[in-house]
């Protein structure tokens, strides 16, 4: 090894050791998703992870999982996008570079081969002796056949490269997708969920169908947390996706907002169809059970409040999220476990909580 290579590697083994020594004196899981934060805070590789987490270990403000992988989200889901593609990119790149030097190759073959196809001609003006000319034939039949073989072998090598670009092109759609995908739960991230919403506010605007949208969120979630267990919070997160998962359908998203909020987005769906559709959603969830596999203990009733919005024909992405937000608020206020609609004309969100 020589001195540079030995010196990098003195380097990160001291980065590893800061970033898991931090990780201890914060209190933090020693999982690798966790490292790869506090590793890019040790290196400084990343200025905005390096001003969230100097100002968090300023204030002494502990870094909860929810916090952790909300930071995990927002800075590496798309470095980590990024990375495929320019990845890909160099593959494609190098691909692409193989192929034109064959065909720059082919192009030399074939002046080659008309330059003797032209000689040929020539040698053929005149009387020549059989001999002469059986010579000349076999000369162009090898010609001709190394022409053949080095055509074939073009053919299968642009064959090869189609292949593999198609492949490649398959791994950056599937790192576009893996980009839009909450790892905990499987529905969407908070990134594919700001996609969405702005795309259907968009798509009622042209076509004058209705959108509704529901932010929910997981009653004395952190009760869980803080009885059972991280692992067992994770448990109650991937049940609750799929209970969303369950009921919507293709054209709607399901989407895990933050930390224990989720977000469904429904096309062509009016206020008192998505209030249905939110019941309905609610009622599956309260039907679960959280059971200890251990020892098949039932570790507590699950249950979810649910605000409902329409889109206006005013509305932004903002309008919409914040005034369902404020049903979501209604609902916990008035005993969590159940759905709140926006107002009618003429009513508030307290004449529908007293109703």
């Amino acid at each position: 090894m020589g001195d540079s290579q030995l010196n990098r590697h003195e380097r990160t083994q001291a980065l590893a050791k800061s970033a898991i020594a931090l990780m201890a004196e914060r209190e933090v899981a020693p999982s690798p998703e966790n490292f790869q934060l506090f590793y890019a805070y040790a290196a400084g590789e990343n200025p905005a992870v390096s001003k969230v987490m100097e100002d968090m270990i300023a204030e002494q403000r502990p870094f909860t999982p929810q916090i952790l992988e909300n930071m995990r989200e927002r800075f590496f889901s798309k470095s980590m996008l990024d990375t495929a593609v320019d990845d890909i990119g160099a593959e494609i790149t190098g691909t692409m570079k193989t192929v034109l030097d064959k065909l720059a190759a082919a192009g030399r073959h074939t002046e080659d081969y008309g330059r003797q196809l032209s000689a040929a001609s020539g040698e053929l003006v005149g009387d020549h002796t059989p001999a002469h000319l059986e010579n000349l034939v076999a000369s162009l039949i090898g010609a001709t056949k190394v022409m053949e073989s080095r055509t074939k072998s073009l053919e299968e090598e642009l064959q090869r490269s189609s292949h593999e670009v198609n492949e490649l092109r398959t791994k950056l759609d599937d790192a576009r997708r893996e980009s839009l995908i909450d790892p905990l739960t499987g529905v969407r991230n908070r990134k594919a969920f700001d996609n969405d919403l702005a795309d259907a506010i968009e798509q009622a605007r042209r076509s004058g169908e209705p959108v509704s949208l529901l932010i929910c969120d997981i009653d004395h979630f952190k009760g869980f947390n803080d009885t059972w267990g991280h692992q067992t919070g994770d448990r109650v997160l991937r049940l609750v996706a799929q209970c969303l998962s369950e009921n919507v359908k293709g054209r709607d998203t399901a989407a895990r907002y933050g930390g224990e909020e989720f977000a469904v987005i429904l096309r062509r769906t009016s206020l008192s169809g998505a209030v249905m559709l939110a019941e309905q959603i609610r009622s599956s969830v309260e039907s679960k059970r959280l059971v200890k596999r251990s020892t098949g203990d039932i570790l507590g009733r699950l249950t979810i409040s649910i605000g409902v919005a329409e889109v206006a024909k005013t509305d932004g992405p903002a309008d919409i999220v914040q005034r369902a937000d404020v049903c979501l608020y209604a609902a916990k206020n008035s005993g969590r476990n159940r759905v709140v609609g926006q107002p009618q004309s003429g009513a508030s969100i307290a004449d529908i909580v007293a109703a």
